[in-house]
């Protein structure tokens, strides 16, 4: 995690990871802080992990990104670094309101990575250069 979520979610999301290193599962005292800290994306993102819906995309440069299918069926481009996603719900809940910490599809970034769920993909740099200029369908 690059860019600095609250003390208690950087917390939060290490317990997630030692914990299912350690035991392979995470237990119902973790769900409930999950969802105390992040609120109803919790469950969406745990969902999103449980498809096997994130990606991690990496090019010979070292850039990297990553992409989540939604549960719609839409492809956001996010990036962990800076907790951003393309999401409406990214801007409508974290920036415009700030309800929110993060996403659904940021949070299931990090719960795939902690729980050894995030898909790998390695792409030219040219390849990525498209995935960071693609505009989102209208």
């Amino acid at each position: 995690m690059n860019a600095l979520l609250p003390a208690v979610a950087e917390e939060l999301l290490k317990e997630v990871k030692k914990a299912f290193h350690e035991t392979s599962k995470i237990s119902d005292e973790l769900l409930l802080a999950l969802k105390f800290v992040f609120g109803s994306s919790a469950l969406h993102a745990l969902d999103l992990v449980d498809q096997h819906s994130v990606t991690r995309i990496n090019s010979p440069s070292g850039r990297m990104v990553f992409q989540v299918h939604g549960s719609s069926g839409k492809l956001y481009t996010c990036y962990a670094s800076c907790h951003y996603c393309s999401c409406p719900a990214f801007v409508f809940s974290v920036l415009k309101r700030n309800d929110s910490l993060l996403c659904k599809h940021v949070l299931a970034i990090y719960l795939s990575e902690a729980l050894g769920a995030c898909q790998e993909r390695s792409v030219s740099d040219k390849q990525m250069s498209h995935i960071l200029l693609a505009k989102e369908e209208e």
